[in-house]
Order: C-alpha cells, then structure tokens, then sequence
C-alpha cells in the first residue's frame, strides 16, 4: 500500500515541484501584502484542484471524442514536459512570468500547478496504479504547496534564492527524466 502511494506520490511531486512554485509565487506576488499573495494562493490551489479532479475524469472521454490514445497522449505529454524540463534547465523564456495583481487563478493554478507535467502524470497514473492512489497523492500534495505558499516568504529566507534555484532545477532534471519515461512508455505501447 505505501509502496502504490510513494508511486503516484513521488511523480505528482515532481511534476507540480512546489519548492519552484515558492519561488515563482514570490515573483508573482512581489508588490502585494501577505494577505493577498495567501488569498491568490488559495485561488491558485482551489483552482488547480478542480482543474486536475476535471481532467481525472474527464481526460478519457475527451480523448475518446478526439479519437486520441493514452500512448498518443504519453508521447505528446512528455514532448511538453521535456520542453518545460529544458526551458527551466537552461533559462529559456521570460523571467518574469507574472505582472498583475491578480495570478491565483492564471498562471499559478492554471498552468503552474496544474499544468502539463500535472495532467499527464495523473492521467498515466489512474490507468497504473488506480483513482484511489492517485487522488490520496494530489490532496496531499496539494497540501504541501499550500503549506510552501503559505510559508513563501519564511521558506525563502531560510533557502535563499538561489537554494530555490538550485533545488527548482534538480526537480526540472527530474521532470525530464519523467518526461523521457513517458515518451519511452508512449512509444512502446500495443
């Protein structure tokens, strides 16, 4: 049983990396009080539940609609999560990915958290391991990033940013190793 948890747990970790979502929040919510940066925060989570629970059961039927395959998905999902992987590897793109006031729903909970590396992950991870292990893995991880999002500004002190840095890409090496396994997968299917 700890055994199929620590299976969906550890790439639903990976794939939202809430030690890079810290820092990223603070970049977003550098001009607002505390009491909004958590309130955006809250939005951002809520957002990203609803988001990933929609795609659980929601995906396949969607992918049948589109004449779509879980291969064809694994193939396409982990190109993406390879690109995302090398962008943040060797800092390719904006740096500021913010720039309002108000980034609960978009970008952070759509598609910071919930993202693309997210939504592959638990689709994949339903069909291997079950619905069960899957949803108990992103409540808790999901309580995780609120715990990190609630604690940012304490959190970044401690680490330091370039601690954060240097953490955020040892996740994004993870995430395109997950990323060459899902196109592996993909590739190989019947």
């Amino acid at each position: 049983m700890i055994e199929k948890f620590l299976l969906t747990f550890i790439p639903v970790f990976v794939a939202i990396d809430p030690i890079g979502l810290v820092a990223i929040f603070m970049g977003l919510g550098s001009s607002a009080s505390n009491e909004h940066r958590q309130r955006q925060a809250f939005l951002g989570i809520f957002t990203a539940l609803l988001v990933a629970i929609g795609f659980i059961f929601l995906g396949k039927i969607i992918f049948g609609a589109l004449g779509i395959t879980v291969a064809d998905f694994q193939v396409g999902g982990g190109l993406i999560l390879l690109c995302l992987a090398v962008r943040e590897l060797v800092g390719i793109g904006p740096p500021d990915r913010g720039g309002s006031d108000e980034f609960g729903v978009v970008p952070l909970g759509m598609p910071l958290i919930a993202g693309p590396a997210l939504l592959t992950a638990l689709l994949i991870l339903v069909d291997s391991v079950g619905l069960f292990f899957t949803l108990l893995s992103l409540l808790v991880n999901l309580a995780l990033v609120a715990i990190a999002l609630c604690n940012a500004g304490r959190f970044t002190r401690w680490m330091g940013k370039q601690g954060l840095r240097g953490v955020s890409k040892i996740i994004a090496l993870l995430l395109a190793a997950i990323a060459i396994s899902l196109i592996r997968r993909g590739w190989q299917a019947p």
